[in-house]
């Protein structure tokens, strides 16, 4: 069960290799958890993101999880829950893409979308039902600034993260006073492997910045988080630029 500060015993992360989950999941494993599912694609990478957990001294299991497979995910997700409560669930796979390349491929964009969207949408209904089911529990959510509004130089993942984050939004309206809580994380640009080479953002964060952000907002009970915090500020601006002007701004 979590704790009076809302930080969890168990934790399901699903996209077990992403770097903010894993930060998340050390940040957390310090201060309560004991148990962590890492849900993904069976890999090398899968299973030393494990070990390195278990270093730590959580118990920890791994479970292959495919976000473009949504009809596995109703059975895939109700073994974990099967084996025991869960308290948290980080919805944290997403993929980039290659803005360039993907608007003269459109599979490829199909495939962020399919990826950061509809698998997102299968994944968190199918985990929001479990929490519910088991009567507690927290559903966080990484969505992106990208969400916030369409940009030229990223629209195709910005347009899947804008649908994942008012899906988030709304299953939190919809889940009040079930004893579950959703969580929806906006970071601004992350220094990561996904984005090395990638020309610096102004208010890049670390996925370390973003787990304390996280333990922060499940503390609070937040239900949104930006990080770093002035983006909240940044955007709620920058939401109201007349589009002719946004168009021209370096964005």
């Amino acid at each position: 069960m979590q704790d009076a500060f809302g930080l969890p015993q168990s934790l399901l992360v699903l996209g077990g290799t992403s770097e903010i989950a894993l930060a998340t999941a050390r940040r957390l494993i310090a201060r309560r958890t004991r148990t962590v599912w890492l849900a993904g694609r069976p890999s090398p990478a899968l299973e030393s993101a494990a070990d390195g957990l278990r270093a730590l001294g959580a118990d920890v299991r791994t479970v292959a999880f495919d976000a473009l497979d949504p009809g596995s995910h109703e059975s895939v997700l109700g073994e974990v829950f099967a084996a025991g409560a869960i308290d948290l669930v980080l919805l944290a796979f997403g993929v980039l893409g290659d803005q360039a390349h993907d608007e003269r491929a459109p599979a490829a964009a199909v495939r962020v979308a399919q990826t950061n969207y509809t698998g997102a949408v299968s994944a968190g209904l199918v985990s929001a039902h479990a929490l519910q089911t088991q009567g507690h529990g927290a559903l966080v959510v990484l969505s992106s600034v990208a969400a916030e509004r369409a940009r030229r130089s990223d629209f195709i993942y910005g347009s899947s993260k804008a649908g994942l984050d008012a899906f988030a939004q709304g299953l939190g309206d919809a889940l009040q006073g079930t004893g579950v809580h959703v969580m929806v994380v906006r970071p601004g640009f992350v220094r990561t492997r996904g984005t090395a080479g990638l020309p610096q953002a102004p208010l890049a964060t670390t996925p370390g910045q973003v787990a304390a952000a996280v333990e922060l907002g499940l503390r609070r009970r937040s239900e949104v988080v930006w990080v770093p915090g002035v983006l909240r500020v940044v955007m709620a601006g920058l939401r109201h630029v007349p589009r002719g002007v946004f168009r021209r701004l370096p964005v």
